[in-house]
């Protein structure tokens, strides 16, 4: 298994900028990656990007683009043009629509003049979706389609991990949903792990949302979510 950095993404979904703004109030001392998704974007735009990256935060803007190549592109270029530091789309919109990604974040980001292209991310199975017979080869059927195309990595839930990162080591970047610590319930979420199960299969980045997010203290379940990691990787 590969070693590396195991960092935290801590999910803005809500639909309310200014609770977003609290939470990374009490958040931004221990970590510098927040994802917008659909929610958060969808309430309040650009905006939610620009409260994150104003305060020198990385964004991973999760809004899962799945369209035609055409309008993929274009999506691609407007997210480059926030200065996101990576963001995502559905494996299942084949080669072609990856490659339009790409190649919509390379002309955003030299339009924006930023320090780095984003990293384009591929979604394989959504973690609300049951384990079934063939969900583990679906996963990395897409993750080859990933490596094919030229994406920077995929987002995996904790029980596919292991079996990406065996395929294709440090090859793909490996971003982690379905985040839970070992005393709270699933939610909606089908497949999930624990951060110290997800930090000890080398996961690059772990998306922690309710666990945090939910709690009546957020500052220290975020220090608990990197105690367990820092604990796993050692």
């Amino acid at each position: 298994m590969p070693h590396v950095e195991t960092r935290v993404v801590i999910a803005l979904d809500t639909n309310d900028l200014a609770e977003a703004k609290r939470l990374l109030d009490a958040t931004e001392d221990k970590i510098d990656f927040y994802k917008v998704g659909s929610i958060l974007f969808t309430s309040a735009g650009p905006a939610a990007v620009e409260a994150v990256t104003s305060r020198r935060k990385q964004v991973f803007l999760d809004l899962k683009f799945h369209d035609i190549p055409n309008t993929v592109t274009g999506a691609a270029r407007a997210a480059a043009g926030m200065g996101v530091y990576m963001f995502t789309i559905h494996c299942a919109g084949g080669l072609e629509m990856m490659r339009a990604a790409l190649a919509g974040a390379r002309a955003g980001f030299a339009a924006h003049a930023g320090e780095a292209r984003p990293k384009v991310l591929g979604v394989t199975v959504l973690t609300s979706l049951a384990t079934s017979e063939g969900t583990a080869g679906r996963v990395l059927e897409y993750a080859r389609d990933a490596v094919v195309a030229g994406l920077d990595g995929v987002v995996c839930s904790p029980l596919e991990l292991g079996q990406v990162r065996e395929a294709h080591g440090k090859r793909l970047l490996t971003v982690v949903p379905g985040i839970r610590l070992a005393e709270e319930g699933r939610d909606d979420q089908a497949r999930v792990g624990t951060p110290g199960r997800a930090a000890r299969d080398g996961a690059d980045f772990i998306v922690v949302g309710r666990s945090v997010t939910g709690a009546r203290d957020p500052r220290g379940t975020l220090a608990k979510v990197l105690e367990e990691i820092g604990t796993a990787r050692r």
